[in-house]
């Protein structure tokens, strides 16, 4: 087997490695010039609370109800 250092076939490595690096950098560059980037609108939340009366009164009845079906243990592990 000849060594590639002697015959000179290390240029064509070198070549076929800068070739290789070269197309890489080119599809990055097209990947980067032709991307389309949407707009995205900013979304907002509505900060006001509502109150209602008749939540609290829906809550207790949920406690009640659970209550008896269910006993929680004094102290969790």
């Amino acid at each position: 087997m000849n060594n590639p250092f002697e015959t000179g076939h290390i240029r064509n490595y070198i070549l076929l490695y800068v070739s290789v690096v070269v197309i890489m950098i080119l599809f990055f560059v097209a990947a980067t010039l032709f991307r389309n980037v949407e707009v995205i609108d900013k979304k907002s939340f509505n900060t006001q609370i509502k109150q209602n009366p008749h939540a609290k009164v829906a809550q207790q009845n949920v406690v009640e109800v659970n209550s008896t079906r269910f006993k929680l243990m004094p102290k969790g592990y």
